[in-house]
């Protein structure tokens, strides 16, 4: 490490305001920690934000020592990138304001996904929330971002309007499609590799009615369950979203699971899912009205950071032949094998790097390891998975893992556009998101 980068280390504290933490200081491997705590990264610092001015300062100070930012508002989707780099956690960067005649709302960068929901629940409104109430909005969208509602209105990504920024330069600035439109585009859904951001600016949607839940069954009733799943796939509307969940929790029998979301009355829904209803007895059905405060409550996720493994793939179609690769044997010693259906809007626009999404439905294979062994023992049962399903050879960025990179999931025209976006905008790589450009050369802070 060069003499700047020792005195920057040392001078974090008067740079400022937010909490930093030093490798040598209480608290920091706390700090530190990623939301899958099986990803490890041996950061320099960890500098918490107390506002966008901090942000700046810091990115100006670590541009001139020569130093690296990696930015994780709560650790999500981070691949082990940040190692070398400064840590920059963005979590109390959390204002919301809504403004419910224009259906818009301006969001910090730490913003979760709960919180936004909450706030526009309020109005009668909804953002787009995935699975998981804990996640940033910021993140989602930097990744394209995949909701429970982007067959009704396609990426996460392609609801920002705005976006609030410090370059690599430690300049604040807007970012939209009137005034950069080449770095807005890559923001929506390139991956946070070019600048960093403190606020965006979303469209909400209106949400008067909305059912949800999920219906559990045995296992054993799986193929019958993945029938009918399949079966109102094919006839459902854009309102309507269906996911089928393998689950295996430890101490737990084998189950299968059907999630569902309609944008609409529950009358509606209920003729829409009335498959399911014929379906054996289930274990439990959580379906009811629900407010959209309430959707990160459907598949129950984790909400503290736990080990983690896992795979996403998109399906081209599924057929008997897929149903059986997914069914005909357990998924042990994974935890979770979830199918989600896609189309609808996200297949008609995306005007984003990743652009319209063909495939119909995503498939997510997730463990959780003890150990190196069962780790691997996991990544073979995916990839035999893989590789007897109907793969596309693409897959969502925000779905990526740490060993694959962009040119996993996006087109190689949209990679090259990235990679002089990355040059122009951040020559010396001062910014290293969770995905960096393949291609570039970044700092790496030594």
């Amino acid at each position: 490490m060069s003499i700047e980068n020792r005195e920057s280390l040392a001078n974090l504290h008067e740079v400022v305001r937010g909490r930093v933490l030093l490798p040598s200081e209480e608290g920091f491997d706390l700090a530190r920690r990623p939301w899958n705590v099986a990803v490890e990264q041996q950061v320099r610092a960890v500098v918490e934000a107390a506002d966008e001015h901090d942000v700046a300062a810091l990115v100006d100070y670590a541009s001139r020592a020569g130093l690296s930012i990696s930015t994780q508002p709560n650790g999500h989707g981070a691949t082990g990138s940040a190692s070398g780099t400064i840590l920059l956690r963005t979590g109390r960067l959390d204002g919301v304001e809504i403004d419910p005649a224009a259906r818009r709302a301006r969001i910090g960068a730490g913003v979760q996904s709960g919180s936004l929901q909450a706030a526009a629940a309020e109005h009668g409104l909804t953002g787009l929330p995935g699975s998981s109430p804990v996640v940033s909005v910021a993140g989602v969208a930097l990744g394209g971002g995949l909701s429970w509602f982007g067959r009704a209105f396609g990426w996460v990504a392609d609801g920002v309007t705005a976006f609030e920024v410090v370059d690599a330069a430690g300049k604040a600035r807007t970012v939209s499609a009137a005034n950069e439109p080449d770095l807005f585009w890559a923001l929506r859904g390139g991956g946070g590799d070019y600048a960093i951001v403190t606020a965006l600016e979303v469209e909400l949607h209106e949400a008067p009615e909305l059912f949800g839940g999920r219906v559990l069954w045995p296992a054993s009733h799986a193929r019958a369950v993945a029938e009918a799943f399949r079966s109102m796939t094919a006839a459902a509307p854009d309102e309507l979203t269906l996911w089928l969940e393998l689950l295996h929790f430890p101490g737990a029998e084998p189950m299968v699971a059907i999630d569902s979301t309609y944008l609409g009355p529950e009358a509606d829904a209920r003729s829409l899912l009335a498959e399911i209803d014929r379906l054996p007895e289930p274990l439990s059905d959580t379906r009811a009205a629900m407010s959209a405060a309430e959707i990160g409550t459907i598949t129950g996720e984790p909400t503290d950071p736990s080990p983690g493994r896992s795979r996403a793939e998109l399906l081209t179609h599924l057929d008997e032949a897929a149903l059986g690769a997914l069914l005909d044997e357990p998924i042990s010693p994974l935890m979770t094998v979830q199918v989600r259906h896609l189309g609808g809007a996200l297949a008609l626009g995306g005007d984003g790097p990743h652009g319209p999404l063909r495939e119909p439905f995503a498939v997510y294979f997730f463990g959780s390891p003890a150990d190196p062994a069962s780790s691997e023992a996991m990544a073979r049962k995916q990839r035999t998975f893989a590789e007897a399903l109907p793969v596309s050879g693409r897959k969502p960025l925000s779905f990526l893992n740490p060993s694959e990179d962009l040119t996993d999931a996006l087109p190689g025209r949209s990679v090259e556009r990235l990679r002089a976006i990355k040059e122009r905008h951040d020559p010396a790589g001062t910014i290293r998101g969770n995905f960096a450009v393949p291609g570039t050369d970044g700092r790496s802070g030594s």
